[in-house]
């Protein structure tokens, strides 16, 4: 199966709207810079068009990448950060592991009891109860996590927390990258992709950590994950 085929409907190949996307999810570029980029290449694509395929396709490419990650450490770190949309704001909450690992991101209006609950049914829907949580001293976690991770050590405590604060940087250059985020939707949409991506082609391949023939040989891999992902879009 070939990258140069285009999916049903569409007049571009796959390789193009894959490498769009993906450098819209793991870059701080926005659509009108990508449109330039392939302009530059002599790929003459609107940003709508690119905008419209990140729409379309992020879920996609999102559910194939949690099929094959890691699994992930038995240490979460949870925090929150406010988000502003169109002038109002929400509150995004975000889940990683010891490694910096980004396990969820759900943006919700609220930050109570009842907010807590919804994302930790998210997260432990997706993966199995953790031997410890770390949290700051927001109180809405205490009575949620002693019911809901039964035998989990909860420590609450701003300082053991900075794993998930920096986990809040690759949001606010984005976030400074298009000035303001334009819709609830499209925030919720975007951040659960980059989350994965970065995973990906961040993380997992350890840019401060290995050599830099280990860093090629997991970019590769990598790389191998984005383009069997992009293949499956035939069939959607």
């Amino acid at each position: 199966m070939t990258l140069e085929v285009a999916p049903r409907r569409h007049r571009f190949p796959i390789s193009i709207i894959s490498q769009a996307v993906w450098i819209y999810h793991r870059f701080n570029n926005s659509y009108r810079d990508i449109e330039e980029q392939m302009a530059y290449r002599g790929i003459h694509v609107s940003y709508e068009t690119i905008l419209s395929w990140s729409i379309k396709f992020s879920s996609h490419f999102r559910n194939v990448i949690k099929k094959r990650e890691r699994k992930p450490s038995d240490k979460w770190h949870l925090d929150e950060m406010t988000v502003k949309v169109n002038g109002e704001v929400f509150i995004l909450w975000r889940a990683v592991d010891s490694d910096g690992y980004e396990l969820d991101v759900f943006l919700q209006k609220r930050r109570n009891r009842k907010a807590a609950i919804r994302f930790l049914n998210r997260l432990l829907g997706s993966y199995p109860i953790p031997r410890v949580i770390i949290t700051d001293r927001l109180k809405s976690y205490k009575k949620p996590i002693q019911a809901m991770c039964r035998g989990t050590q909860h420590r609450s405590h701003k300082g053991l927390n900075n794993r998930a604060e920096n986990a809040h940087l690759p949001t606010r250059r984005k976030e400074k990258c298009l000035i303001k985020f334009k819709s609830p939707q499209g925030v919720q949409r975007t951040l659960a992709l980059m989350g994965k991506v970065r995973n990906l082609f961040a993380i997992e391949v350890g840019r401060y950590l290995k050599k830099a023939s280990m860093r090629r040989e997991a970019f590769k891999a990598a790389c191998t994950i984005w383009s069997e992902a992009a293949q499956e879009l035939l069939c959607v």
